[in-house]
């Protein structure tokens, strides 16, 4: 079990670094100047060149790598007396408890440092924390919405196959899977909070938590949140109605079922307590991997509902050449799945020893 989870958790690493590695060189060799963006018109050679200084984006390519690897590793070193040190840091960028000093050099550890951004010079971190949390409820209401839609539409397909209500449910489940999410976002806000705005009385744009109009606050407006996650939704609950449907039909061909029946069990118990309960194992699973996925695929449908989440703190980023703030968040995303599917395989591995004999 040991070697199973060591195995899980190098992967794990080696993924993280190529993400890493990947995102650092992709966003360092892009068009666009941070420097230039954040002077705007006071822009001049001489003060480009301080402000690059400062960013040490003056420093060769590898050399930014290395210090960029030093800022988000947890045991890093830290040199707080020469500016002009590889190592230096400035002591107010993050809380850190020294492990031993050699010189003017410090092993430390600390939290992975992911920077501060260019524009608003708040810590990348802290972006994250305030944005993290609105994509974690979209995400979740959405999940919740797809398995309560997708399983009650899954079991009604599966009780009436070949029926017009399957081929019905297979249509839209079929659409709801090629709908792109970006085209899906548009179409509902037009359609529910335009056009029909007068019976629905629903925002086009909106957050979770709204601010009054009398100066008293913010207070919470969970209309705002129908849409977007309605929209985000679609894709996942279109997946879990074939995938309950092809569960369901599997168990109730079952020879325990024919026994329920022959015991003399009603229709509904039969289905509700035997066979669904034995089908939701693989839709469960399903919507594990699915939550990942909406956690950090929001992009399109947070920036159309301008749902101040990840997604939109990504756009206006790159739409600034914010990029400490976008090579952030997309770390951020990655550990987030890696940490997700790490669980995933070691609960596989707890329940199916095989799967540890397998892999």
């Amino acid at each position: 079990m040991l070697r199973y989870v060591g195995k899980r958790l190098l992967y794990g690493f080696l993924v993280l670094l190529g993400v890493v590695t990947l995102v650092f060189f992709l966003f360092n060799i892009l068009p666009g100047d941070p420097a230039r963006m954040m002077l705007g018109q006071r822009a001049d050679e001489e003060s480009i060149a301080v402000i690059n200084r400062d960013l040490g984006r003056d420093k060769p390519l590898g050399v930014q790598y290395l210090g960029y690897l030093n800022d988000l590793s947890s045991l890093s070193l830290h040199n707080n007396r020469d500016p002009q040190s590889f190592f230096y840091l400035a002591p107010d960028k993050y809380r850190c408890a020294t492990l031993m000093r050699v010189g003017g050099t410090s092993l430390v550890l600390k939290w992975p440092y992911l920077r501060r951004s260019y524009q608003s010079q708040r810590r990348v971190s802290e972006i994250i924390a305030t944005a993290f949390p609105q994509t974690a409820v979209l995400a979740i209401v959405a999940m919740l919405f797809a398995l309560a839609v997708g399983i009650t539409l899954g079991v009604v397909s599966a009780l009436h196959k070949d029926t017009w209500i399957d081929r019905v449910t297979l249509v839209l489940s079929t659409l709801g899977m090629s709908l792109p999410s970006f085209f899906a976002a548009i179409l509902i806000a037009w359609l529910f909070a335009y056009v029909l705005a007068d019976w629905t009385h629903l925002n086009m744009f909106g957050n979770l938590f709204t601010v009054d109009d009398y100066g008293e606050g913010e207070y919470l407006d969970l209309k705002n949140l129908i849409l977007p996650a309605l929209t985000l939704g679609i894709r996942p609950l279109a997946t879990l109605t074939q995938l309950t449907k092809n569960s369901m039909l599997e168990a109730l061909g079952q020879d325990y079922i024919r026994t329920a029946r022959a015991k003399g069990l009603s229709r509904r118990r039969v289905v509700l307590r035997h066979a669904l309960r034995n089908a939701l194992n693989p839709v469960v699973t399903s919507a594990s991997g699915w939550l990942a996925s909406l956690l950090a695929g929001a992009v399109f449908v947070e920036y159309v509902f301008d749902w101040k989440g990840m997604g939109v703190v990504i756009v206006d980023a790159l739409d600034t050449y914010d990029f400490p703030v976008v090579m952030g968040c997309i770390l951020f995303i990655c550990v987030l799945l890696v940490v997700i599917n790490i669980l995933t395989d070691l609960a596989y591995g707890w329940l199916d020893p095989r799967v540890r004999v397998a892999r």
